[in-house]
């Protein structure tokens, strides 16, 4: 009968081991803890389902038929992929296994690793994985439980979460180092930056919220004086080259800055210190790893945070 093996129970296939180790009911059953009765239907309702007899009756006791040795093998097999499971979910529950998968926003990148480096090495076996997007992109892969956790600024309000700040997200203004406001003592306010050619990174990440929300009381210069770019990357190799100016996480140009390739703008009302989130679906209980590196992203993660000086 077709799909009649699938509707077989884990009882049933117990019981053709049990029988087929002693060739007896009444032994059988004493080895599971059932009764006679108990296992012979168990036998009987297994028989009828598979359409074969899996025993042959014979005076010296049940013998396996062809058939039976078929369906033996298998539930041996089952029991096996059982037993390893158990281990494994033990194991788990210990945190000496696990997988855990990581969405960060493409800003996160940059401390993303020393994060999940600094829990690894606490907790060895535990596998990370992690996936890199704009914040639309991490939205998504938490809307399809993609993800464990997401590692963003702004959680999504449209998916039930839970979300808790671990650190500060400060946006600054960078410029290439001989440009003429850059780092001077006295204040630039926005007025004047939106007279410059702004570089921006596109519509549906983070930054270009923060960006739109910084500049939306002034009144920019022409269109054309604004250049979209889709990674934080071309952003600040364009500023580099000096192609224009860049409001941007601070968090992505610490080496930059330490090697003087970049410099600081003073800005009235800068820097704009957001927040970091960590993020997951109410609907998605944590497993004992991914709780672990929510507990230990929450206590420690700050301190893997880049660290630019004068901020």
């Amino acid at each position: 009968m077709p799909g009649a093996m699938r509707d077989v129970s884990l009882r049933q296939l117990r019981a053709v081991i049990a029988i087929a180790k002693t060739g007896k009911i009444v032994s059988a059953a004493n080895a599971l803890g059932l009764t006679p009765p108990a296992v012979t239907e168990q036998l009987k309702l297994m028989e009828e389902a598979l359409g074969i007899r899996l025993f042959h009756r014979t005076k010296a006791g049940l013998r396996l038929t062809d058939a039976g040795q078929v369906v033996l093998e298998a539930a041996i097999r089952t029991e096996a992929l059982l037993d390893d499971a158990h281990e494994r979910i033990q194991e788990m529950k210990g945190l000496k296994a696990g997988i855990v998968t990581i969405g960060v926003v493409s800003t996160a990148k940059y401390f993303a690793p020393r994060l999940i480096h600094a829990f690894v090495e606490a907790n060895p076996s535990i596998e990370m994985k992690l996936v890199v997007g704009n914040r639309l992109e991490t939205i998504e892969a938490l809307r399809s439980y993609d993800i464990d956790i997401a590692i963003m600024g702004r959680p999504p309000n449209d998916i039930v979460v839970s979300k808790l700040v671990f650190g500060p997200h400060p946006y600054v203004m960078i410029a290439r180092p001989d440009h003429r406001l850059a780092n001077r003592q006295r204040a630039v306010d926005r007025t004047s930056l939106a007279k410059e050619k702004l570089l921006v990174r596109e519509i549906g990440s983070g930054s270009r919220v923060v960006f739109e929300t910084f500049f939306r009381s002034v009144k920019r210069a022409e269109p054309s004086s604004i250049i979209e770019f889709g990674s934080n990357e071309t952003i600040k190799q364009a500023v580099m080259a000096g192609l224009g100016l860049a409001l941007i996480s601070a968090h992505t140009i610490e080496l930059e800055i330490e090697t003087g390739r970049l410099a600081l703008i003073n800005v009235k009302d800068l820097p704009v210190v957001r927040e970091w989130n960590l993020v997951h679906r109410l609907d998605k209980e944590l497993g004992p790893a991914a709780a672990a590196f929510w507990r230990y992203a929450l206590k420690d993660g700050q301190r893997h945070l880049p660290r630019i000086p004068g901020l």
